[in-house]
């Protein structure tokens, strides 16, 4: 498989063929891949803040910090960047090599962006890799930040085409996907990804993949966010647990289709074991996210990771040259 040619063109059937196969075949197939793009035995660390919570505008059913849900999360200004600066130290200290920073907005208003802008010089200049998730951008603001010094940029489609109605209806997956085309063109890498177990079918997985995998250019970075319960949004009605092994297939199938993309287990580890991880690893996800707090949600306390690491002869992957390009397009 080496020099094996990055695919856009994959088409459902090739992906539901791919997904169906024995597990050890599964696992086997999307093994060789990620060794040919990566060390199977490192993982990228990132730390993600939330650097303005709540009171967003979009209803997004899984969202606990959508104006339009009852769930406790008070809503705050943006912060300092003094203090987003603290919290970068603080992360790149605990061992965090990318330092994410999210905004609970639908896009952000002109008029935060020369702070945004030095958050994002401020983490470079601490040797972090940046990225920011702010809503929908214009391809003016993508240029602002992209002259800043921003890496990355998460905007995730969150589910499948047919089933993001089920999800949102402030917004729209060409909505989505636009915003993805406008961080591509302006030269900022794309972290883009989903949630699964909101009730969507097995389908709706794949499908939310082979869209990943056919956009001009597979993104840098595939957060997979497992579903976390959270009082007072919709999706707590829909939602069902995802067997442990369709989670595996799931990453297996990211890793196989999108082979030099970084899949990073996000959300949703606190309810993984640590056989479930570790299956994870092997079937190609490389990436996860380090510290006690996800916006909003819980993460494994850092010794648990540290831990799980050195028990499995693993190690965290030594950081990226600043500036450097993805692995492979």
């Amino acid at each position: 498989m080496i020099g094996a040619k990055i695919r856009t063109d994959w088409t459902m059937d090739e992906a539901r063929a791919i997904h169906a196969l024995p597990f050890p075949d599964l696992i086997h197939r999307a093994q060789s891949l990620h060794r040919t793009h990566f060390d199977p035995t490192a993982i990228e660390t990132a730390s993600l803040l939330s650097i303005k919570t709540g009171g967003c505008p979009e209803d997004c059913g899984y969202c606990s910090q959508s104006a339009h849900h009852q769930t406790g999360v008070k809503a705050t200004k943006l912060m300092a960047t003094d203090d987003v600066l603290e919290a970068a130290r603080r992360a790149r200290d605990a061992g965090a090599q990318r330092f994410c920073m999210g905004a609970a907005w639908r896009s952000p208003k002109d008029r935060d962006m020369d702070r945004l802008c030095a958050m994002v010089q401020g983490v470079s200049e601490l040797g972090l890799e940046t990225c920011m998730t702010l809503g929908m951008l214009k391809p003016d603001q993508v240029a602002r930040l992209k002259a800043a010094g921003l890496d990355f940029y998460n905007h995730n489609i969150d589910t499948a085409p047919d089933y993001y109605r089920e999800i949102a209806t402030t917004r729209t997956m060409a909505d989505r996907l636009e915003t993805v085309e406008h961080v591509r063109k302006g030269g900022i890498r794309v972290c883009c990804g989903g949630i699964v177990g909101m009730g969507e079918t097995e389908e709706d997985r794949i499908a939310m993949l082979v869209t990943l995998a056919t956009l001009p250019a597979h993104p840098d970075s595939v957060p997979v966010n497992l579903w976390n319960p959270v009082e007072g949004v919709p999706v707590q009605e829909t939602a069902s647990p995802i067997d442990p092994f369709a989670l595996v297939r799931l990453v297996a199938l990211a890793r196989i289709l999108m082979p030099a993309s970084v899949v990073r287990l996000s959300a949703g580890r606190t309810g993984m074991s640590d056989e479930l991880q570790a299956l994870c690893f092997l079937a190609g996800a490389n990436s996860i996210f380090v510290g006690d707090q996800l916006l909003t949600t819980g993460n494994p306390a850092s010794w648990k990771d540290h831990d799980l690491l050195q028990r499995l002869g693993m190690h965290v992957a030594p950081a990226r040259p600043q500036g450097s390009a993805m692995a492979a397009e």
